[in-house]
């Protein structure tokens, strides 16, 4: 079976690539993230702030019907 290049050269760009470290992402853990999400969606649209409702109905998206 043929090869399309020598098997000596395998890998000869990955380990001339300087090596970088990676940035630590940082931010909260899914527990709380799940937790302001509940209360964001249900929870405060159920107590009624400003006429709410639940899920994704920002004011700002939503559109005037024209008359």
């Amino acid at each position: 079976m043929a090869t399309h290049g020598s098997l000596t050269k395998a890998g000869k760009v990955r380990g001339q690539t300087p090596k970088v470290e990676g940035r630590k992402i940082v931010g909260t853990n899914s527990k709380l993230r799940n937790k302001s999400n509940f209360r964001k969606r249900f929870v405060l649209a159920e107590i009624g702030l400003g006429g709410k409702m639940p899920g994704q109905n920002k004011a700002s998206a939503q559109r005037r019907r024209r008359r």
